[in-house]
């Protein structure tokens, strides 16, 4: 099917919109409970909760050959997140809950389309998950002005009709999952499709060399604290906003121009990696990344806080797909998948403990101490990549 790209590119689209509607939703729901920002750490940790114990499960299903089950689980999952957070979400246990739900049916999504990109050439891979990241930015930028449209100027914003957006947007990814699973038409002969081996967890580690797995082991790590960074931005700004008397229509500017810059950091991966090298840009990008977010934590203007997350935005969305590439190369064929589940088990992990450990830091030194913490582990991983990502590479 010729257009499957398209349709993939429009999936990864919605599945961010989506995500990232429902993020800074649930954190104002929270607020407006009464919830103190110390406990927002528990509604990011809660959508990454359950997929930190799965994703090499999914990743298995994957490499088996059920990528299309994972995406129409995860789609339905999602629309179904969606119409708790309507029509019960008055409490945050009830929030914990659907996010929850939320998180799982992100994770079967991600990881479907992540492995039919894997699938591809092995030289236009930067560029592949380049372009599908860049898409999925566009969603993490459309998502948040939303905010603006229910948001007025009120510190905080219309919470239901936000969720309602959420879940129209869950339902457009339903129905684009149609069209990515339908099986091709049959044609006169059989595909040849080359025999790869299948196996268990402990023989995806086996068949891959030490090199490699500390190679990719590094990508996880990289992978798991930008995320970690990105979320806890997406979480925390409301807060910040709320603490500051920022209106809840610029905070939704603000998180757009967070992931407009991420978007055009993806466009030209391919030749920046040609021509400086993968392991130090993901090294670099993740030190200035480290920078950008400490200076959130300083009493900004509006205008450099929007230029700082500018900064923020690019450094922290050169990581992402480059991080896929190396496990995409390094993993053994058959392997992708899990190796790919493996790198999500481990941003889910950083989604828990890093927002659930930081939102300790709030409570004694409030939000902006939250930021702080952030970019120091930042500037640790961009020292420890530096190492594992270059090592033995020839």
């Amino acid at each position: 099917m010729r257009q499957w790209p398209w349709v993939l590119l429009l999936h990864a689209l919605f599945l961010q919109l989506a995500a990232y509607i429902v993020r800074p939703a649930a954190a104002y729901r929270a607020l407006e409970l009464g919830v103190e920002p110390a406990l927002l750490g528990l509604i990011a940790a809660s959508f990454a909760l359950l997929p930190l114990f799965i994703a090499v499960l999914v990743g298995r299903a994957t490499d088996a050959g059920h990528q299309r089950a994972v995406l129409l689980g995860g789609a339905v999952l999602m629309a179904g997140a969606g119409a708790g957070l309507v029509f019960a979400s008055s409490s945050l246990e009830l929030l914990l809950v659907w996010n929850v739900v939320l998180g799982l049916g992100h994770l079967m999504s991600v990881v479907g389309q992540q492995s039919r990109i894997a699938e591809g050439e092995s030289g236009r891979l930067d560029a592949a998950f380049g372009l599908y990241t860049f898409a999925g930015s566009a969603g993490q930028a459309v998502g948040p002005l939303l905010i603006t449209v229910f948001g007025g100027g009120r510190v905080l914003p219309d919470t239901r009709a936000l969720f309602l957006a959420y879940t129209a947007s869950a339902v457009v990814l339903l129905a684009l999952t149609f069209p990515l699973v339908r099986r091709p038409r049959r044609t006169g002969r059989a595909p040849v499709r080359p025999e790869v081996p299948r196996g268990s967890l402990a023989s995806a580690f086996t068949r891959t060399t030490r090199q490699s797995r500390g190679r990719l082991f590094g990508a996880m790590v990289v992978s798991a604290m930008v995320l970690g960074a990105i979320d806890l931005i997406a979480v925390y700004l409301p807060a910040l906003g709320v603490e500051r008397g920022i209106p809840a229509a610029v905070v939704g500017i603000l998180l757009s121009v967070r992931a407009g810059a991420t978007m055009a950091s993806r466009l030209y991966l391919g030749p920046l990696v040609a021509r400086f090298g993968r392991a130090e840009l993901i090294a670099l990008s993740t030190a200035v990344s480290a920078l950008a977010v400490g200076a959130l934590a300083a009493p900004l203007n509006l205008v450099v806080l929007a230029a700082v997350l500018v900064v923020a935005g690019v450094a922290l969305g050169i990581g992402q797909p480059l991080t896929m590439t190396v496990i995409s190369l390094e993993a053994p064929p058959g392997t992708q998948g899990t190796w790919l589940a493996l790198r999500l088990s481990a941003n889910r992990l950083g989604q828990s403990a890093i927002p659930a450990g930081v939102g300790l830091v709030a409570a004694g030194a409030g939000v902006a101490g939250v930021f702080g913490v952030t970019a120091a582990g930042l500037a640790l991983v961009a020292g420890g990549s530096w190492y594992s990502l270059r090592k033995g590479r020839g």
